[in-house]
């Protein structure tokens, strides 16, 4: 991203600062579907006898999901959506509320219950947040862990009380989806366990409560585990051991070697008296942590182990992970039993009554008998293996020849996710991007309304895009990632606003042809049409469409800090969506942003309720949408000269250096010729020393071209007398190119165009 002077220096010096970005994250399907891997799980039981179960699931895609599940059915009936990168872990504290964590540095509260409502954002972590532990008989406890190496024991009764009025009315703005400032963030009663003393630099969000912190992990934390009360934490990761720790006091309790590798899931028994834990060796070892050592290991994959599930009484485990296998051991007698093999890698298993479910790094979730209650019953069907305790090179040959048989071919219900996009090519319209997905669907979006304008099915994604090249030129005015599984489109300002079209070219109805539209203005416009017809609604001004609507100082001040600020002249100042702009209501695209306070936010764009301003929005989207102010930007201007064919006849009197938009067509450049071809006798409006008269440009050299000055006293291009041809590189140019296109394509140097002219005798 670029750099620009801060704006609200008022010593004028140039201290860089970085510009808040504005994303947009594309949806297709059906908005009760994951459209990435699943990374957690966990199922909400009933506490009345003929209640609904609950199964909640959180995903690459950024969201978390609530299904209401049923003997053969599950039913999506929230979506919880405020985190801006993936959801790594989640757990429930009690039975209303559910905490979750995610690689964009926070944790987060919701209501379980609720339509989706987020009641507060935690801000600790230093780096993604990969792992979480809960109590489940002390549900105030959460604890949390990363790859900053930091390991956060929560509070979380107190983390989520207000602090102030002032966190009262953040939390009001939380649960809009949208983060409150920074003073509704406390770092309530939490301790941190942590190689640095990383506290000192968070004191400044700090309001109540001192964590208490302890020297700890040197790397990332992968895995963590709480015992019922609360009272033991395990957590494991790439310094290949486990640590336990008292959670009440964050002070460490001991640390147990074996694993050979990253460790990458951890569980507890109810009294924490027993530790399981799975590894990148391949290897599961159950821990007598009253003895401190490893009493048993089992060699049941022959690859890492990402996930483990035990029965209620500890007696048996259930793992997955990168084999694609799900297998149940009897931690006694070591018998082992492949239960189901899967296409995708298993990222985490969630026992509920005698079934499974397991996620994967696929959109869809699968459930799988599990006989949680009695799982010998499992083992009479035969097809076991002994668990050796050999590490994993030694553990592929012991298996050698007697590949176990999965006892379970189908799930006995999957909730279907819609396949991410995995791949992406931005096409030279620079309105147009080409996706394929993981089912190999060839599809065509329109990212300036958010669709897909063509579903093309399996083809080949190379073919289709070599179909759709168009000898086009349009600067580069976004960027798209599919980190989300779905298409992200980054505006960044102030190479946003590069990109111009002509009214024309975008079929835009009732503007004049030669209008310049600013691509990126008329996105945010469309974008952000709902916030502003809501905010209008509060403010009781339904025509202001201008006005000073955004207040506060600090916002004037920063608008007029940038000396250069243009207003856009071309457009008339209004808030029309123009077709071509309209994002759909049905699969709304969600916006992710951050404004002055409060850190990033991701919400539909339909779920926008005006109240958000410049403490949610970065400032110049504010400007752009309010104010119909754009930034400064990178000239867009095209220089080049003009000159007879070789032999010819024909003069005009300009030689000198001309300038017009880049996206001026070669047909104004013909009209151009023809009005300034040299008659026989000098033309009236030249004056003697060779600059056009006033009204018409400057010296010759400083000639412009503009896209305005052929509008009247003109025949159209099409009937020019006489016909012109213009040349580039001895390649005569078609009238609908651009002068940046036979830029790009034909003149394809770096010094100043240099186009040629001809009449064509004959016509």
């Amino acid at each position: 991203m670029h750099r620009v002077g801060s704006a609200g220096n008022t010593n004028n010096s140039v201290r860089p600062r970085k510009e808040k970005r504005l994303t947009y994250v594309l949806s297709d399907a059906d908005d009760t579907k994951h459209c990435a891997g699943i990374n957690c799980l966990k199922v909400l039981k009933s506490t009345v006898s003929d209640g609904r179960d609950y199964l909640f699931t959180g995903s690459r895609d950024g969201t978390l999901k609530r299904w209401a599940l049923s003997e053969d059915s599950a039913t999506c009936s929230a979506t919880f959506e405020s985190h801006v990168d993936w959801v790594n872990d989640a757990v429930l504290a009690g039975d209303r509320t559910l905490v979750s964590c995610s690689s964009d540095t926070t944790l987060k509260a919701w209501n379980c219950l609720s339509d989706g409502t987020c009641t507060k954002t935690l801000r600790q972590h230093s780096d993604y947040v990969i792992c979480l532990a809960a109590a489940e008989k002390n549900s105030n406890v959460v604890a949390s862990g990363g790859l900053g190496g930091e390991v956060f024991i929560w509070d979380v009764e107190a983390a989520l009380t207000p602090v102030s009025k002032s966190g009262d009315a953040m939390e009001d703005d939380c649960s809009n989806g949208v983060n409150g400032s920074t003073n509704s963030l406390p770092v309530t009663s939490l301790r941190t366990i942590s190689s640095s003393n990383s506290i000192s630099a968070h004191t400044s969000q700090s309001h109540g409560y001192v964590p208490v912190g302890a020297k700890g992990h040197k790397e990332s934390v992968y895995a963590l585990a709480m015992n019922d009360s609360g009272t033991r934490l395990v957590s494991g990761g790439t310094e290949k051991v486990v640590r336990v720790w008292d959670p009440r006091t964050g002070s460490k309790a001991m640390k147990l070697r074996g694993h050979t590798d990253n460790i990458r899931a951890l569980l507890l028994d109810s009294t924490g008296r027993y530790c399981l834990s799975g590894s990148s060796d391949s290897m599961i070892r159950l821990w007598d942590l009253g003895m401190q050592r490893c009493v048993h290991s089992y060699a049941v994959h022959t690859d890492s182990v990402w996930a483990l599930a035990s029965t209620p009484t500890f007696s048996h485990v259930y793992s997955g992970g990168r084999d694609l296998s799900l297998y149940l051991t009897d931690l006694v007698t070591r018998e082992s039993l492949l239960l189901c093999t899967k296409e995708h890698p298993i990222l985490q298993l969630a026992l509920h009554d005698d079934s499974i479910w397991a996620a994967t790094t696929d959109s869809s979730v699968h459930r799988w008998p599990a006989e949680a209650h009695n799982p010998q019953k499992v083992f009479q069907r035969g097809g076991s293996f002994l668990a050796g305790n050999l590490s994993f090179s030694r553990a592929r040959v012991s298996l050698e020849g007697s590949t176990p048989v999965p006892v379970y071919k189908e799930p006995t219900l999957t909730i279907p996710g819609t396949p991410a996009i995995v791949q992406h090519e931005i096409l030279n319209n620079r309105r147009h991007v080409l996706t394929k997905d993981t089912a190999g669907s060839v599809k065509l979006w329109e990212i300036t309304r958010g669709i897909v304008v063509e579903d093309y099915g399996k083809v080949s994604f190379e073919e289709k895009k070599e179909q759709l090249f168009e000898m086009v030129s349009i600067p580069a005015w976004f960027t798209v990632d599919t980190r989300l599984g779905s298409l992200s489109v980054h505006l960044d300002t102030p190479q946003c606003f590069s990109a111009e079209m002509y009214s024309a070219d975008l079929n835009i109805a009732g503007k004049p042809e030669d209008d310049k539209v600013n691509l990126a203005r008329e996105t945010l416009k469309g974008l952000l049409a709902h916030w502003l017809a809501k905010r209008r609604h509060r403010l009781g001004s339904p025509t202001s469409a201008n006005g000073d609507v955004l207040s506060g100082k600090d916002f004037a001040h920063r608008s007029l800090g940038h000396s250069r600020v243009e207003v856009d002249g071309g457009a008339e100042n209004d808030s029309k969506v123009y077709p071509p702009f309209e994002f759909s209501t049905v699969s709304p695209p969600s916006v992710v942003t951050e404004g002055s306070q409060g850190g990033p936010w991701r919400k539909k764009i339909t779920d926008l309720d005006g109240s958000e301003d410049e403490k949610d929005f970065p400032w110049w989207c504010l400007d752009c949408v309010l104010n119909n102010r754009l930034p400064p930007r990178e000239n867009t201007k095209c220089s080049f000269y003009l000159h007879p064919c070789e032999g010819s006849a024909f003069q005009i009197l300009t030689q000198g250096k001309l300038s017009a938009p880049r996206i001026l067509r070669i047909h104004k450049v013909v009209n151009y010729v023809v009005e300034k071809l040299v008659p026989d006798k000098p033309l009236d409006n030249v004056n003697t020393d060779g600059t056009f008269a006033p009204g018409i440009g400057g010296p010759l050299q400083h000639s412009v071209v503009g896209d305005g000055s052929f509008r009247s006293g003109l025949k159209p291009w099409q009937k020019p007398k006489p016909s012109i041809e213009i040349l580039c590189n001895n390649q005569v140019l078609s009238p609908e190119m651009s002068l940046a296109t036979v830029r790009a394509y034909i003149w394809k140097k770096p010094e100043d165009l240099t186009l040629n002219y001809r009449v064509v005798q004959g016509r």
